[in-house]
């Protein structure tokens, strides 16, 4: 039997032990039960486990009993002890004996699983780091705890792939799992009214917190929202009202979109740092999840749709410009998926590629649709269209990186491109993708004043401008593919 992942159920009353049973292997935990102190120990000594879950009242060998042995044999174990009648007395007793937590009956049974996860992942740190020399036990055991709290944000956080709503959700859950908080609130923030509209709230007086505290709580979330950084205020500090408060920003990028607050912990202490470590970083993890969705869910598509409407609009103008983007934007995403880029970095490119030459919207007529070669004059108006193409897009929120590809899709490898005379891999990797389609396909099609080049031609030009104009990588990338 594989000690892995391998929990001790310690409990004589048949319906609480088979409902954490039934609980922990439903989350693929191997259990193995026993029904007093006695049963237990033998088990224990026979078939070495990681975490032991015991009742104290139990009929022989009580829990107390049970754990004051495991200590003497195994004093690294970690057991959760459970009871009906805590006290303070016990608490302490329990504690000072060796166990990790105790639990007071009737206890929730998703804090129970969420704390056994915890612990589970601090023993597996904990074997590895006394291969390597013998714990400082606190210190180590306080490291283990908040690597294995972390990583059990990430993989909470990653493995929700359901709705906004549903992620939103499972923040609130984890967050009062993570602290012990009596009430949360997720609460989206609406800037040009500032107000705050609730998204998501947790608490068991569920009308007195929303109608009541978030009301009188509002000047924090303000003052968070404005500084866009996190804030803990202890139950001392609040007039009025005695709780204790953590208010995090949710932020895509740089841009804050709303708060998560947290009051009162359900032992009365206040928060302290880790608290408030955990849910930055469970904040934080939740963004990245979220920012692809509401993007494409909310001001995304909307933006997007506004867009591509003036890149049509373009080609009332010059119909060439409008097709040549399309052309661009084809290559550029097979290129970037043959390079194996992210698919964030592609969705980026096929943005970017589709209004690279946005800023052509605001150049005249006479030098747009000229049917002969541009004078240098003529050119240098031209040249303006990536910078044109940055204003007109400097205002929209979560482009940043669309911007630079934009800007600098026509510097070149050795530095004599324009705008700013960028070189190598200084210049976004973006723009020297489009920068070898948009050279390729100017080429391959006719214009006014000159034919196109055949396919031969233009990739012989390519690779006579590597290393020069293009990247030679990026370069030999895209000619395997034609």
């Amino acid at each position: 039997m594989s000690i892995k992942n391998t929990v001790l159920v310690v409990d004589d009353d048949s319906s609480t032990r088979s409902m954490i049973v039934d609980a922990l292997e439903s989350t693929g935990i191997f259990v193995i039960e026993a029904e007093n102190g006695l049963d237990a120990l033998k088990l224990f000594r026979a078939h070495p486990c990681n975490l032991i879950i015991s009742d104290i009242k139990m009929p022989g060998m009580s829990g107390l009993d049970l754990l004051i042995k495991v200590m003497e044999s195994n004093p690294g174990m970690h057991m959760i002890m459970i009871t009906g009648f805590p006290t303070l007395d016990l608490t302490v007793s329990v504690i000072k004996t060796g166990a990790v937590d105790l639990m007071a009956k009737p206890f929730d049974i998703d804090e129970l699983i969420h704390k056994v996860q915890i612990y589970l992942r601090e023993q597996e740190i904990l074997s590895h780091e006394e291969q390597r020399e013998k714990r400082d036990t606190q210190k180590l055991k306080d490291k283990a705890n908040e690597l294995s709290t972390r990583d059990y944000i990430y993989d909470s956080i990653e493995n929700t792939k359901d709705s906004n709503d549903h992620i939103f959700q499972e923040m609130a859950d984890l967050a009062i799992k993570l602290v012990g908080a009596e009430s949360c609130a997720i609460l989206l923030y609406e800037a040009e009214a500032g107000k705050f509209n609730s998204k998501v709230i947790r608490s068991s007086a569920y009308d007195y917190y929303k109608n009541e505290i978030l009301p009188f709580l509002q000047p924090h979330f303000l003052k968070v929202v404005e500084a866009k950084k996190p804030l803990m205020v202890s139950a001392q500090d609040q007039t009025g009202m005695a709780n204790a408060l953590i208010c995090v920003p949710l932020k895509i990028r740089t841009h804050v979109f709303g708060i998560m607050s947290l009051s009162r912990k359900r032992n009365g202490a206040d928060f302290n740092q880790r608290d408030l470590d955990y849910i930055v970083s469970l904040t934080k993890r939740a963004a990245l999840n979220l920012e692809n969705k509401i993007l494409y869910e909310s001001t995304y598509t909307n933006i997007i749709s506004t867009f591509r409407s003036l890149a049509a609009s373009i080609q009332l103008r010059d119909h060439y410009t409008e097709e040549h983007s399309v052309r661009v934007t084809e290559h550029a995403i097979q290129l970037a998926k043959a390079m194996e880029l992210p698919e964030q970095q592609i969705e980026s490119l096929r943005i970017s590629g589709m209004l690279h030459d946005i800023g052509k919207v605001a150049i005249p007529d006479n030098v747009l649709l000229k049917p002969d070669r541009l004078t240098l004059e003529e050119f240098m108006i031209i040249r303006n269209h990536p910078l044109i193409g940055e204003t007109i897009l400097k205002p929209v929120l979560f482009f940043e990186n669309e911007i630079k590809a934009i800007r600098h899709h026509h510097e070149r490898w050795d530095g004599k491109g324009y705008p700013d005379g960028l070189a190598g891999e200084t210049i976004p990797l973006n723009a020297r993708i489009l920068s070898v389609v948009d050279s390729y396909d100017a080429m391959t099609n006719n214009r006014p004043y000159r034919m196109a080049l055949s396919i031969d031609q233009a990739i012989a030009e390519l690779q006579r401008n590597r290393a020069i104009q293009f990247d030679e990588k990026i370069v030999d990338a895209f000619l395997k593919l034609l």
